[in-house]
């Protein structure tokens, strides 16, 4: 990977990258590593916000390995509400695990903290900003579903100004040749800054305001909650809630074979009643957060053991010392 001891943004992350990650995550679904491959190694959890399918699944994949997680604990029992840096928490955590991931609210948070720790940093979610290990399982999910990921057709539908894991996907997605159609109201249309990046990139970015303009193309549709969270102004979040909202008789309009996914947690944008349809993924997308991260970890740990071991190497041919 470029830059492979952090994993910080979709952008950085070459089709080469993505495919040795899916590829080594379909190996431990098909025959799972013994139990004690990494022993002795910790996960450091550092997350600012709230999280139920990133944190576990992070742990669960460490503790798959054969290592163990050291959880940082709700924000408002840490040092952060003493007034600790950002920074001076990575550092004092990096000295207690092999590897971190971190989730904050603040845009350029993960890329900010990388630059103070040597130990390998994952971005579970910085605010607005990317969410690459979600896309990551995206994709392992698109691959195992969608006959591929090499010219799919890709609708993403809801908060796409908010939504990371939106922006994130998009950005891999250029690098399969995707085609994209991108649904929203007008306010949460994509930042002109992701437009401008995927333009670049190659892909062509088309924008619809009616699901019914593009739902019968689709081989995958990708569809986001409204964040409330993300919103500055109450009043704009009250007009557009509800307006992008899929149910059975929405995908009566839809291929047979089109996948429907979503990062989760879903509020109402999705019915229960898509759940017993062959179209719902989104909790098998869930899942599959663990065996593409242990595939991320094993891949990052494996790098640090062989630091680790060049280093023993060098202070053996100096006499023990550095």
């Amino acid at each position: 990977m470029d830059d492979r001891d952090h994993v910080i943004t979709a952008k950085n992350l070459s089709r080469a990258d993505i495919e040795t990650v899916l590829d080594r995550a379909a190996a431990i679904e098909r025959d799972p590593p013994d139990r004690d491959r990494h022993a002795g190694r910790l996960l450091g959890l550092c997350f600012f916000e709230p999280s139920t399918r990133t944190r576990m699944s992070f742990e669960a994949a460490i503790k798959r390995l054969g290592g163990d997680a050291l959880d940082m604990g709700p924000v408002d029992s840490s040092s952060a509400t003493k007034g600790e840096s950002l920074a001076d928490t990575v550092r004092v955590i990096e000295g207690y695990a092999d590897a971190l991931v971190l989730r904050h609210p603040s845009e350029g948070a993960a890329t900010m903290a990388s630059e103070f720790v040597d130990v390998p940093l994952l971005n579970a979610g910085d605010g607005a900003g990317q969410h690459p290990t979600q896309t990551l399982l995206d994709l392992y999910t698109m691959r195992e579903n969608a006959g591929g990921l090499a010219d799919l057709t890709v609708g993403i539908m809801g908060d796409l100004k908010y939504g990371r894991t939106v922006h994130s996907l998009a950005y891999a997605l250029t690098k399969f040749d995707a085609s994209q159609h991108f649904v929203s109201p007008e306010s949460l249309r994509l930042p002109r800054s992701v437009r401008y990046d995927l333009h670049e990139a190659g892909a062509q970015v088309r924008e619809h305001d009616d699901l019914d303009e593009v739902l019968s193309e689709l081989d995958v549709l990708y569809v986001t909650r409204i964040q409330r969270e993300r919103f500055p102004d109450e009043n704009e979040y009250r007009a557009v809630a509800g307006e992008y909202r899929i149910d059975a008789e929405t995908l009566e309009r839809a291929r047979d074979e089109c996948i429907v996914m979503h990062p989760l947690p879903r509020v109402d944008e999705i019915a229960p009643a898509v759940d017993a349809t062959e179209h719902a993924h989104y909790f098998e997308q869930a899942h599959n957060g663990v065996p593409v991260r242990m595939a991320l970890l094993d891949l990052l740990l494996d790098d640090t053991d062989g630091e680790e071991a060049a280093d023993a190497t060098d202070d053996s041919a100096n006499g023990g010392s550095r």
